[in-house]
């Protein structure tokens, strides 16, 4: 059995573990009700242009065929895959599970003859990506936490510019999607081309008659300026929605371990108890032995 000097050790040392978890829990609680106000605030923008670029690409008609975001590649030999995670872990599950769905799904690709070019934000993905093996055609870091439009932006040129050139035939986004602290849901978007039915699925919540719209310039011209601006919001949707699932997952995992620890240094402390109580034994023994040698 351990001395009790031992166990009293233990316990300090499971007690300021148990501080730094607590610490670290109501700090992602923190930063988790910001970040949730970030969603609050862009979602309903979000949609807005989904519902302007459908709009848009409806008034167009044929035409908008002849955008180079909205054709498809005659054929395709080449998926961009691109995975939102964090810079950071201590969040249970979230960046492991966004990492397994890319590689399965670039399994899938690979069943059907299609190459992956591996695009990761986040230092969590793009250290996993690399050391399986992958080489990563963009690597995006240091912004989990409060990603700006401008990272976004700066995603998006490189996605654009490697559909148009034809490095890439499609791309594929894989991120957590918020639905609450406990709950991050893994989501795939696809970014290009884009397609008629992924700008319905962002039109699916508007009910009742469109009022027509008369378009100034043409609905092309219009078409050619939102379809990037679209492809950047979705982006940056993906980024703040993945900020704040961390700090939930982060949140819950902290709140996990702080449990965890009370519920390590309660057995330690009996541990402790029964030492104390075995070395007083011990001497009581050893006292009566003692006596009844004198005696």
């Amino acid at each position: 059995m351990a001395s009790q000097r031992d166990v009293k050790n233990k316990i300090a040392s499971v007690k300021n573990i148990q501080k730094i978890t607590r610490a670290m829990e109501m700090v992602a609680a923190a930063r988790l009700r910001r970040a949730e106000q970030r969603i609050s605030a862009l979602r309903p923008y979000a949609e807005a242009i989904g519902r302007m670029t459908r709009q848009a690409a409806d008034a167009a008609g044929a035409e908008a065929s002849r955008l180079p975001l909205l054709r498809e590649h005659d054929s395709q030999s080449n998926v961009g895959l691109l995975l939102v995670t964090g810079d950071r872990g201590l969040a249970g599950g979230f960046n492991s599970q966004i990492i397994r769905a890319g590689v399965r799904f670039s399994a899938e690709m690979g069943e059907e003859g299609l190459a992956s070019s591996w695009y990761a934000t986040g230092r969590r993905g793009v250290s996993s990506l690399a050391f399986r093996g992958n080489e990563l055609s963009g690597s995006y870091t240091g912004f989990s936490d409060r990603p700006a439009y401008s990272d976004a932006r700066t995603i998006a040129d490189d996605l654009i510019a490697a559909y148009v050139d034809g490095r890439v035939d499609r791309v594929e986004m894989i991120f957590n999607s918020y639905v609450s602290p406990l709950t991050q849901h893994v989501t795939f978007q696809r970014l290009l081309p884009l397609s008629q039915q992924a700008l319905d699925t962002e039109d699916a919540s508007v009910v009742g008659p469109r009022t027509p719209v008369d378009y100034e310039p043409d609905p092309e011209k219009i078409l050619r300026r939102l379809v990037p601006d679209y492809i950047e919001i979705s982006i940056y949707r993906a980024l703040v929605e993945s900020a704040a699932g961390f700090f939930g997952a982060q949140m819950t995992a902290m709140r996990s371990a702080s449990e965890n620890a009370g519920e390590i240094i309660t057995d330690y402390t009996l541990q402790m108890n029964r030492a104390r109580q075995a070395e007083i034994t011990q001497e009581i023994m050893e006292v009566v032995a003692g006596a009844e040698g004198l005696s």
